[in-house]
């Protein structure tokens, strides 16, 4: 984003740098601190909050923040930053309410404790960045409803694969030309994956095995298109979505019916296609003047074209989202089109009254892509409510579970924002 370099490099000299609150400090949260710290001028991490204070300690010593006092008040944090020193803590809500902090960036990968952080980020009239499919994916747009009504931005980020696409959306919708399909590249999908499978990956990548699975068994993937379907509009094809094998993400066009593209958009992805790992967007253009140009440009003949960016780069990127949104107000990705599409719960095996399901990326369940109308009217479960469900009865595998299926655990956030969105 060439216009934000600029403006970070106008707030770097003039000594007032964008100050971002971490909560989070896992793998990603860690990275992103040290692309902020080492490489992006013109933003600062002012504070850390993470459940474990050490994993917050080591974020800044990797980042090169030698300065770091561990807060656990209020007091604590504005003498902290007083001082100019980075601020540790197990608390989030310091992050959230100190005046120190110009924008939230939540990086826990969790749902229910994220939007406890994310409501208290809102009540402090706090911008929120989010590296949050999960929650999003689940409870995004009564997020966006709380934070409109108080005046504030949430957005997910770019580098994810969610904000990756919708740059490019909003590129080729840029061009004139009407963007029918937002999709993901994908090297590998198997539904039936679980930590086990993915020991090995977990181990040479340092990723968690719970991650890794999410990655491999399609339910990361899915949470990635929901954000983006209820960002655009875009709906799920089918359920699950199509999914074809294809060589090269050029090909991918001929896999899906065009009336479904051109009536009302679709989310989906490929797999096994090169460039990858990567994202696409396929555009619909019928104008004579436009596809001559379009041709004569090697895009093809038409009238649908594809456009890819061959990566996402995660923590490298993310920084650009947080000052698009302080410096500009611009949200990389929010559901503005409102709740159009979800990810369900299916057995991944066999399941018995009784079970206590796992979460994400384990061994019970895997998440696919619904539209959220059919969602609605099926009673169907969202997998980022998933865990800790009772089973009341019998599930067989490949089954997509229902409410009627389980017992909630009780007084979760979550569930009641989950109620609101469905109204």
């Amino acid at each position: 984003m060439i216009i934000v370099d600029t403006a970070l490099k106008r707030r770097e000299a003039e000594g007032t740098p964008i100050r971002v609150g971490m909560i989070g400090a896992g793998a990603m949260g860690r990275a992103i601190a040290y692309q902020i710290e080492r490489c992006t001028p013109g933003m600062t991490v002012v504070a850390i909050a993470n459940r474990s204070i050490e994993n917050a300690r080591k974020a800044f010593a990797d980042a090169g923040v030698t300065k770091v006092l561990e807060v656990d008040t209020p007091e604590g944090m504005a003498a902290a930053m007083a001082e100019g020193a980075a601020a540790i803590t197990t608390d989030p809500a310091l992050v959230c309410a100190s005046e120190g902090v110009d924008v939230v960036h939540e990086v826990t990968g969790s749902i229910d404790y994220a939007a406890r952080v994310i409501l208290d980020a809102i009540a402090h009239g706090k911008m929120i960045v989010t590296m949050n499919a999960e929650v999003q994916g689940t409870i995004g747009p009564v997020l966006k409803k709380r934070a409109d009504a108080a005046g504030v931005l949430i957005t997910d980020s770019d580098g994810d694969q969610p904000g990756v696409m919708m740059n490019l959306y909003r590129f080729v919708e840029g061009l004139g030309v009407k963007p029918v399909c937002l999709g993901n590249m994908k090297g590998l999908h198997d539904a039936y994956r679980n930590p086990t499978t993915q020991q090995d990956f977990s181990r040479r990548t340092g990723i968690t095995p719970h991650m890794a699975t999410s990655f491999a068994d399609g339910t990361k993937m899915s949470f990635e298109m929901t954000l983006v379907a209820n960002a655009t509009g875009l709906r799920a094809g089918k359920r699950g979505l199509y999914g074809p094998y294809c060589d090269h993400v050029n090909d991918a066009v001929g896999h899906y019916p065009a009336d479904q593209m051109k009536d009302m958009g679709i989310v989906d992805y490929i797999v096994g296609a090169e460039p990858a790992p990567g994202v696409f967007c396929i555009g619909h253009e019928e104008r004579e003047m436009q596809t001559h140009w379009l041709s004569l440009y090697k895009l093809g003949d038409g009238p649908f074209y594809t456009f890819y960016t061959p990566y996402h780069l995660c923590h490298l990127e993310a920084p650009t989202t947080v000052a698009r949104a302080a410096l500009f107000n611009d949200a990389t990705c929010a559901p503005d089109a409102g709740h159009v599409v979800d990810v369900i719960a299916v057995a991944k095996q066999d399941l018995n009254a009784g079970d206590t399901l796992d979460g994400i990326g384990w061994y019970m369940t895997y998440g696919v892509c619904e539209n959220a109308d059919t969602v609605k009217a099926e009673g169907l479960l969202p997998m980022g409510l998933a865990e800790g469900c009772r089973l009341k009865r019998d599930v067989p595998k490949d089954r997509a579970l229902t409410y009627d299926d389980i017992e909630l655990p009780p007084d979760r956030l979550a569930d009641q924002l989950r109620r609101e969105q469905m109204g």
